[in-house]
């Protein structure tokens, strides 16, 4: 059985637990889930679910619906794809994939003390303002930066990690493959940046919707699709 997590702004509304083979999803009050607010239409998606299988299909809204942040007409769900409507976030949950080997993302593209060198970070964040350097340097100091501004996540959108989620909680998170390709994601008080760190080839750098990032900071916003190391990941704000 698969669950639908309505949120706005980071703050969960409902969850429904799909037990029907249709669900309709719109402002008006004979919705299957109901959501009252003027960007959305009054019938603006719709979900099919066929066995084990659920599909989402756009019913020709004015505003559209996306997942993972691209537009689609029709689209095949899978564990962990967030539906956007409006301004909310529906996630998809499949729960016989829920906790299935949580952690394996993070051990896998994340990067603890001493697997880069802390010269070659300090150098990637040198050139931004001196609230990164703050980030990287003091944590105490970064942490209360941090503290201002909305929780946000990477989902992972492709390959075996499709799903998984990584909260971005740290001052700096350094993530990628040593030897491959290695970025930084800062949060800040003015928000999220991500930052090339080093590659195994010159100007390689990390994809932000398909644009290379180039060697200084690129500002992350909701909806973004990071593409670092092969993986491509979405970044999502609340």
């Amino acid at each position: 059985m698969a669950r639908l997590i309505l949120s706005l702004d980071g703050q969960v509304l409902a969850e429904y637990n799909m037990t029907k083979e249709r669900y309709t999803l719109g402002r008006l009050p004979d919705n299957d889930v109901r959501v009252d607010n003027a960007a959305v239409s009054g019938h603006h998606a719709l979900i099919i679910n066929i066995l084990n299988d659920s599909f989402l299909e756009d019913l020709n809204s004015t505003n559209g619906t996306y997942v993972n942040g691209k537009l689609i007409k029709k689209h095949a769900l899978q564990h962990g794809d967030v539906i956007t409507i409006g301004h909310h976030h529906l996630r998809f949950v499949d729960t016989q994939m829920e906790g299935a080997e949580p952690d394996e993302f993070e051990r896998t593209m994340v990067i603890g003390p001493g697997q880069v060198s802390e010269d070659r970070i300090r150098a990637a964040v040198a050139p931004q303002p001196a609230a990164v350097m703050a980030a990287a340097a003091a944590p105490a100091a970064a942490a209360a930066a941090a503290r201002l501004v909305p929780a946000a996540k990477l989902q992972v959108l492709s390959g075996q990690f499709a799903g998984r989620e990584l909260e971005l909680t740290k001052a700096l998170t350094t993530l990628g493959r040593p030897g491959i390709q290695v970025a930084a994601i800062t949060r800040r008080a003015d928000g999220y940046s991500i930052v090339h760190v080093e590659s195994s080839r010159p100007g390689d750098y990390p994809l932000v919707n398909g644009e290379p990032t180039g060697p200084q900071a690129r500002r992350l916003s909701d909806n973004d699709v990071i593409t670092l190391a092969g993986v491509k990941m979405g970044f999502f704000i609340g």
